[in-house]
Formats: C-alpha cells, sequence, structure tokens
C-alpha cells in the first residue's frame, strides 16, 4: 500500500469530472455523491453489501448512510482531508456494478423480471444511455 499523501482535487475540478465523468453524482460539503433509489430494503441491502464489497477491494471507504428504499454513498479521501483520484475510481465502479442493467446489453444474462416484486434499483436515465 502506499503512504503517500494523494493531492486533493479543487473544487472547480471534481465540479468538471462530476458533469463529464459522473453525472448522476454531486460534490455536498466536501464530499462526492450519489443516492441510488431501491424498490425495498432486501435491494438497500445489496447496494450496501456490493458498495462495501467494492470499497473493501480497493481499501478506501465510502461512508453509507440508508434507509427503506435508498442508500446514499459519500466518498472522500480521509488521509487527504478532500476529494482524490481514488474518489473518482472508486465511484467509476460502483456506478458500474450498481447501476449495471444485464438485460439491457443483451446476451445470456437477462437481467431482473419487470415484475415489480422482482424490482431490484430504480434505473435513472442518463444521457449516457
Amino acid at each position: 500500500m502506499s503512504q503517500a499523501r494523494e493531492q486533493v482535487l479543487d473544487e472547480a475540478t471534481v465540479e468538471r469530472r462530476l458533469t463529464e465523468e459522473l453525472p448522476q453524482w454531486r460534490l455536498e460539503d466536501g464530499w462526492i455523491r450519489r443516492t441510488y433509489k431501491t424498490a425495498s430494503w432486501k435491494s438497500t441491502l445489496m447496494v450496501i453489501n456490493t458498495v462495501g464489497h467494492l470499497a473493501e477491494a480497493a481499501w478506501h471507504h465510502p461512508d453509507l448512510t440508508a434507509s427503506y428504499a435508498w442508500v446514499e454513498v459519500r466518498l472522500m479521501n480521509h488521509a487527504a482531508k478532500g476529494i482524490t483520484e481514488k474518489d473518482f475510481a472508486l465511484a467509476k465502479k460502483i456506478e458500474e456494478v450498481v447501476a449495471w442493467q444485464p438485460g439491457a446489453e443483451g446476451g445470456a444474462l437477462e437481467g431482473t423480471p419487470s415484475d415489480p416484486r422482482f424490482a431490484y434499483i430504480k434505473y435513472e436515465k442518463s444521457a449516457q444511455g
């Protein structure tokens, strides 16, 4: 593990990069944040566990707040005391995995049924797809 302190990105850079790279995320109170709307408590727990696995594998740990039908993920590099490349890298991986819709890709993995009993994430439409 690298012990070197990472460079903190300035607010303008963070805002620009969020707009360009992570449009569903926002900068607020020194954190980059994303709220995932879920279909139920079960779905909320699946998001929390997914984020937990990705964060632990990356050795970079978000703050989470959750309720029945949502999870808020907050990232800030605690050691650097600001937003760094680590935050963007982890946010992108979280977004890639949690927002993944295999049914939209075609192929062998069909995705969850449209029946609301099997609902998972409330997928948001974005400019990227």
